[in-house]
């Protein structure tokens, strides 16, 4: 009674710990995990001659593998404002309707800066370096500012490590150049260099893709604006905050970059020129002449002496002739000119000269009279005699 009312708590009956099944077995698991801290459990399992249960034998390996496996801590990894976004090319897992009946999976261009973690993303006509750059540019304008560096794997179209060392491509370090900014080249096989953006295409993947259907990229395009506007309002658990709300970066250059497709060209007799794999009318008056081609993600433009000769919509799909009826309507009244020329230089001319009578001259110089007069006096004058 005493000791009871001297207790903190009410009395209880605890029994003496038995040990466990696994206890006997205890010092060769310790001695295989010394040696091989890597084992499987299944592995030891095997090794000791284990024939009881499984999930009391595999929960001491669990708890004992710590004091041989040595703790590997992953780093963490803070960035400053306006420090650098983290680039990559995401392809989600739907066909969109290109046009002229293809189907395809173009490329989406996801960038996240690293302090706000606001995520951006456009989808793309190809992986080339001229979409590519123009996709960058799209996005970055979007911001109003631009990240001291971008982040990229070994992307062709941005370079390549080659004998050990990062090299960008003349268009991509064109492009930094004009921003006065650096690109970051993650060495090969290293994801989690940028692992924000890699984060980003699995959320977009599972909370933006499903139950959607497109139309056309623009239709894509267009439904990703509108879902990214609401996702980068959202508060972020890491963050504590939401992602429009840390921004920090540098201000745009004064002059544009140069992004996009530039070409020139003389223009042939068919008056096309080939942009990618696509064929583009444009205004036969310029046939024989330099143009000057240029492309972004959405319009064609054709120029000569910087008049604007064809202006077309940006077509997706391949191996295609895109034809504007002013230029076909142009091109068949000239070849009918042409035709009638041809005609007119065809047709016989009669060159013959008339050749006018002599007394002709004599009548108009009064000469005809003259010598009449002389012919008659002669004649009488013979009578006469």
């Amino acid at each position: 009674m005493r000791k009871a009312l001297g207790a903190h708590e009410p009395p209880r009956h605890v029994r003496a710990a038995k040990g466990s099944i696994v206890d006997a077995v205890e010092p060769q698991i310790r001695a295989l995990l010394a040696e091989f801290p890597e084992m499987p459990s299944t592995v030891i399992l095997e090794r000791v001659g284990w024939q009881r249960g499984k999930t009391v034998f595999f929960e001491r390996v669990q708890a004992l593998r710590p004091l041989f496996a040595p703790a590997d801590p992953a780093s963490r990894t803070e960035y400053q404002a306006g420090e650098l976004a983290q680039c990559d090319l995401w392809f989600p897992p739907v066909d969109a309707p290109l046009g002229f009946g293809q189907l395809g999976r173009p490329p989406v261009l996801v960038m996240v800066p690293g302090y706000s973690r606001m995520i951006t993303a456009r989808m793309l006509p190809s992986r080339r370096s001229p979409d590519l750059l123009a996709g960058h540019w799209v996005l970055i304008s979007g911001w109003g500012r631009v990240p001291r560096a971008l982040v990229w794997d070994n992307e062709s179209a941005v370079g390549q490590w080659r004998g050990g060392r990062p090299q960008l491509t003349e268009a991509m370090n064109a492009f930094r150049g004009t921003l006065g900014i650096k690109v970051i080249q993650c060495r090969p096989a290293d994801p989690e260099a940028k692992g924000l953006v890699e984060r980003a295409n699995g959320y977009l993947e599972t909370s933006f893709l499903p139950g959607r259907s497109f139309t056309s990229p623009a239709d894509f395009n267009a439904q990703l604006t509108d879902w990214l506007g609401r996702a980068n309002t959202r508060r972020h658990r890491r963050l504590g905050c939401r992602p429009v709300d840390r921004s920090a970066m540098l201000q745009l250059p004064p002059v544009d970059p140069v992004v996009g497709w530039r070409l020139t060209t003389r223009l042939p007799r068919d008056h096309y020129v080939r942009l990618d794999s696509n064929d583009y009318s444009v205004h036969p008056s310029a046939i024989g002449r330099r143009v000057e081609i240029s492309a972004g993600l959405d319009r064609v433009t054709v120029t000569c002496d910087g008049r604007l000769v064809a202006d077309h919509e940006h077509c997706w799909a391949d191996h295609q002739t895109i034809t504007d009826t002013i230029h076909a309507a142009a091109a068949a009244e000239m070849r009918q000119a042409r035709r009638l020329r041809e005609i007119i230089a065809s047709t016989p001319v009669d060159t013959g000269v008339e050749q006018r009578s002599l007394a002709d001259y004599d009548r108009m110089f009064g000469l005809d009279q003259h010598n009449t007069t002389d012919v008659t006096a002669s004649t009488s004058t013979k009578g006469v005699a």
